[in-house]
């Protein structure tokens, strides 16, 4: 790792310790409040958050996995032709894994619905659905995002070894 690595991860480290540090020792430890700021955010907030992160991250894997994938095909393919046609199976993997992902994005908007002028915006129901769409966004896109990167490896892997022997596949 280069230098600048550990400067970019290990100065904000600090200075977040550094600054949580005075807060605690001055007697302002409730200027941070993590409760407060949960509260004080819209479920609306978190609810679109989550379907975003849905959907980009599900874009993300698969356009990291076709990377992958469609590099090594290039690449198999000047040694072996044959394969540039043979492997493409993995690259329509990724793709689906994005539809998937765009698919989860339109059922999780389906669930949110405008609140009526006489309900506050504010109820239990609403940071139900906001929080449970947040973390259901987050965890589709993760799931995404490594699904993508792993068929990629596996199809770059694959497109590698029949360049090498016609007789795998």
């Amino acid at each position: 790792m280069a230098y600048g690595s550990y400067a970019t991860i290990g100065f904000p480290a600090a200075a977040a310790t550094i600054f949580g540090l005075h807060l605690l020792l001055t007697g302002k430890g409730e200027t941070f409040n993590v409760g407060a700021f949960l509260e004080e955010t819209s479920p609306y907030s978190w609810a679109t958050l989550g379907v975003g992160l849905c959907l980009g991250l599900s874009v993300l894997g698969a356009g990291w996995g076709i990377f992958l994938t469609g590099a090594s095909i290039i690449g198999g393919g000047v040694r072996a032709p044959r394969i540039r046609t043979k492997n493409l199976i993995s690259i329509v993997f990724c793709e689906v894994v994005a539809i998937y992902g765009v698919i989860m994005s339109i059922v999780f908007v389906q669930k949110l619905s405008p609140p009526s002028a006489n309900i506050s915006l504010y109820t239990p129901s609403n940071y139900f659905t906001g929080f449970a769409l947040f973390w259901g966004g987050l965890t589709v896109g993760l799931c995404n995002l490594f699904c993508g990167i792993a068929v990629g490896m596996t199809g770059s892997t694959a497109a590698i070894a029949d360049a090498a022997d016609g007789t795998l596949f």
